[in-house]
């Protein structure tokens, strides 16, 4: 099984040169977020016992480029990276002794990503594909899954007004950036496209009769 989920991987399609601006927008604030907390630092033991999503060393793939893999393979849709930016910022609300640092943040990037996939797409790989993204074993993934979603509550429907809310915070994120990278182009069209389109009536009544079966 494994031998042929890694077949599955390399059959992909090569990345594209340029990463939808989500990617690139939410890289760069969960950057931001894990240093300031890293700059916070509690001691190196204590980030062996605080939750599953601790690694017991920094991982040395940067977030962007951890990012860009799972853009890459696993072929879900610009909008569940917005839903698992809220599933994120609902994650350290509810759980305030986990904050996001270099310690956890790719875990807690790889299990938001699957649980919006999941919820969000009408087709998703299985958990054990996330896993060989993610660079974990299967039943780690199981395991971050399970505490991701009672972590959350199981809260997993997104209204109109929250999802547009994020996507302008991550387009903020885009113009601060800019503005210390001059030579970037700011362009926002994946942003507004998704902010504009992503819900009509009927879609989000299937999210949220989607939400109930997931409880159930």
């Amino acid at each position: 099984m494994d031998d042929q989920i890694e077949k599955m991987i390399q059959e992909q399609e090569p990345m594209a040169e340029t990463m939808p601006n989500v990617i690139t927008a939410l890289s760069s604030l969960l950057q931001r977020v894990s240093e300031t907390n890293d700059d916070l630092s509690r001691p190196l033991w204590e980030h062996q016992r605080i939750s599953a999503f601790s690694a017991l060393t920094k991982p040395s793939i940067s977030i962007r480029s951890y990012m860009e893999r799972i853009f890459k393979y696993a072929n879900c849709s610009d909008s569940c990276y917005i839903v698992a930016y809220i599933y994120l910022d609902r994650f350290i609300q509810k759980q305030p002794f986990v904050p996001i640092d270099s310690f956890n943040v790719h875990r807690l990037i790889i299990t938001s990503v699957l649980v919006s996939a999941k919820f969000m797409d009408d087709m998703c790989y299985n958990n054990a594909y996330y896993a060989k993204i993610g660079g974990i074993t299967t039943e780690e993934m199981n395991l971050l899954e399970l505490d991701f979603l009672f972590g959350i509550g199981f809260q997993l429907n997104v209204t109109l007004s929250t999802y547009n809310n994020y996507c302008s915070s991550l387009q903020r994120e885009m113009v601060m950036r800019n503005m210390y990278s001059p030579l970037l182009e700011p362009s926002f069209l994946t942003l507004k496209s998704l902010q504009i389109s992503l819900y009509d009536e009927d879609s989000l009544s299937i999210h949220q009769n989607k939400q109930l079966t997931t409880a159930v």
